[in-house]
């Protein structure tokens, strides 16, 4: 484990009644914030719970820009810092107290900004030329997805396919023998399968763990497989 605790100090929450401190999941961050008990952490939750606005704010306290790369990457135009960013506390174990400043290793993929991170990043590297928009993710991952250091994904499923999405599971496994520790911001039921990860779901009520099995996008998923006709008649 790198980081065991995330929290936001009540002295430095500048107003509750105003954006991101009136997401549920963001609220549940101050004061003792929460607990981060396992290698790998799933966070869950519909559109518009707060998970990607936690990831985010994680990777910026870790020292990782918030559009993505790796923790010593720069990008030609620096951004400030978000409302959450600026406040969040990361409780290192001993292993995460010595990742700080040029020692600090991580990597931050969001589905939204990759490809402009690669490009930019990785202008030369043929493994993220010509290739599929899944198979460049693919390539990230084994390339910086590595050994020892805090890696925080959001919505990384979205380029993938089924089995590249059982790849990445593999990968994360490997991060785990390594030494290093996930945050994952997911929709993926496949993903979230990984044995041994913690998995929270976030929504109305703040955060909850709750088993692979009980997640609501489990339920919905299989249902659905079952008998789309249930679904499908009500559109």
């Amino acid at each position: 484990m790198i980081v065991e605790r995330v929290r936001v100090p009540e002295a430095l929450v500048p107003d509750r009644d105003q954006w991101p401190f009136t997401v549920p999941v963001v609220r549940s961050l101050i004061g003792e914030g929460l607990a981060l008990d396992r290698a790998v952490t799933f966070v869950v939750g519909e559109n518009g719970s707060g998970k990607s606005t936690v990831v985010e704010a994680l990777a910026e306290a870790w020292g990782v820009d918030v559009r993505g790369g790796r923790s010593d990457s720069r990008w030609s135009s620096p951004l400030e810092k978000s409302a959450l960013g600026r406040v969040m506390k990361l409780d290192r174990t001993p292993m995460g107290a010595r990742l700080t400043g040029t020692a600090a290793r991580g990597y931050f993929l969001r589905s939204e900004t990759a490809l402009d991170m690669f490009r930019r990043f990785e202008p030369g590297d043929p493994a993220f030329r010509d290739v599929s928009h899944g198979e460049s993710f693919l390539q990230a991952f084994d390339s910086h997805v590595d050994g020892r250091g805090l890696y925080l994904l959001d919505e990384p499923e979205a380029a993938l396919s089924f089995s590249s999405c059982l790849r990445l599971m593999g990968t994360l496994a490997d991060v785990v023998e390594t030494g290093g520790q996930v945050v994952c911001a997911t929709h993926s039921p496949v993903l979230t399968a990984l044995p041994g990860a913690r998995i929270l779901e976030v929504g109305d009520h703040g955060v909850r763990a709750v088993e692979w099995a009980d997640l609501d996008l489990v339920r919905h998923w299989r249902s659905f497989l079952e008998g789309p006709e249930g679904y499908l008649r009500h559109l």
